[in-house]
């Protein structure tokens, strides 16, 4: 059984089109203290490479596609983001990376908290003797 926890987004839609609505505690599992998106990336050059202590994510790709490596220190799984009714929920203490990223991809993230450097593992080392604890 995979670590990673996917979730299916309703999609509300007619003729003029569709519509996914986020609501924190409700399909997002957790109250949305910050949004940002990744847009106009280099298909080359991946992202990411870090983990939270505390912050709880939702990786969204609402357009185009990318590919997110998780890791949680045991097992490694990579899942291939290319709907805007999928989301991934990256833990506490999931290191992941995103890359080959669409030229037109725009990959939105819904943080459970507020900006914290002091948050991030960015030392992948660190990051493995940090969930071996």
């Amino acid at each position: 059984m995979s670590f990673v926890q996917e979730i299916q987004l309703k999609s509300l839609g007619d003729e003029r089109g569709q519509l996914v609505v986020l609501e924190g505690n409700q399909a997002v599992p957790f109250d949305i203290k910050r949004v940002y998106y990744i847009y106009g990336v280099d298909p080359q050059i991946p992202r990411g490479f870090h983990a939270h202590k505390a912050t709880q994510q939702v990786a969204i790709c609402i357009k185009g596609s990318c590919k997110m490596l998780m890791d949680d220190g045991n097992q490694k799984t990579t899942v291939l983001m290319n709907s805007p009714t999928q989301g991934v929920l990256i833990d506490v203490m999931q290191w992941h990376e995103m890359h080959d990223f669409s030229e037109d991809c725009i990959l939105m993230v819904l943080a459970s908290e507020h900006y914290d450097e002091s948050d991030y593992i960015r030392d992948y080392d660190n990051f493995l003797k940090a969930v071996s604890i």
